[in-house]
């Protein structure tokens, strides 16, 4: 059997390399937004990052067990096929991933006392679907470069 996504994304010794990844990919995803809900995605994006410069990197830290936790039956599955590219997978599946992933932020956002992140979250919501559907490469790939 392959090794739990947990063993090779939550390992103590990686957690701070894999965080600073999943915050440079969310930084580059947020970039090459474009258009009007690119600019409410960056304007939002440079709020939250203005409320606390740690709260981005804090927030993956935290979120991180329960994403690895809703990866891991697609990475499974993937491994179990032999597939070549996670991102390939991740994306043939875009809508039930990124359910399962916004599922995550949705239940810690509503348990949130920060008011100015639940609002700007409450905004952002509608489009945050398309958003992680585009990040799914970019997911695919980082989750692969420490799991394979």
């Amino acid at each position: 059997m392959v090794a739990a996504l947990k063993e090779s994304l939550l390992d103590e010794s990686r957690v701070p390399e894999v965080v600073s990844d999943v915050n440079a990919l969310i930084d580059a995803e947020v970039s090459d937004k474009s258009g009007a809900s690119g600019l409410a995605l960056k304007g939002g994006y440079a709020a939250v990052k203005k409320v606390g410069p740690s709260i981005v990197p804090d927030a993956i830290e935290g979120l991180l067990p329960e994403f690895v936790e809703k990866l891991e039956p697609y990475w499974q599955d993937f491994s179990a096929t032999g597939g070549a590219s996670f991102s390939e997978y991740l994306v043939a599946r875009d809508e039930d991933v990124s359910n399962s992933l916004l599922g995550v932020t949705d239940s810690r956002i509503e348990n949130s006392d920060r008011g100015a992140v639940k609002k700007v979250y409450s905004s952002l919501r509608s489009s945050a679907q398309k958003h992680v559907i585009e990040a799914l490469p970019r997911l695919g790939d980082l989750v692969q470069k420490y799991a394979a």
